[in-house]
């Protein structure tokens, strides 16, 4: 068993850095639409609507499914719904 630890579960599990990075971007998207959505009470249907998305696709937010979605899809749902994002970058530690 191996002692090394890690500054989030993405750098455990992704192959690359790259990887890791894309993936806390899209979690950290889809976390901040899922408290948004739910924060405001809207129905996956009425999120559906102001999102530009099918409820199908709103229920895959909602259950985490990572996987089925991209930073640009994740970035237009963000805008649609009235949030704005900034970002930073950082030297690598």
């Amino acid at each position: 068993m191996s002692n090394e630890t890690f500054d989030s579960v993405w750098d455990a599990i992704e192959d690359t850095a790259a990887e890791a990075e894309n993936m806390k971007l899209r979690s950290g998207l889809m976390m901040a639409l899922e408290q948004h959505i739910t924060r405001q009470g809207w129905t996956q249907g009425e999120a559906a609507k102001r999102l530009g998305v099918t409820q199908p696709r709103v229920s895959d937010l909602m259950r985490g499914k990572i996987h089925l979605f991209g930073l640009d899809t994740l970035v237009n749902m963000v805008v649609a719904a009235g949030l704005h994002i900034e970002m930073r970058v950082l030297d690598a530690a």
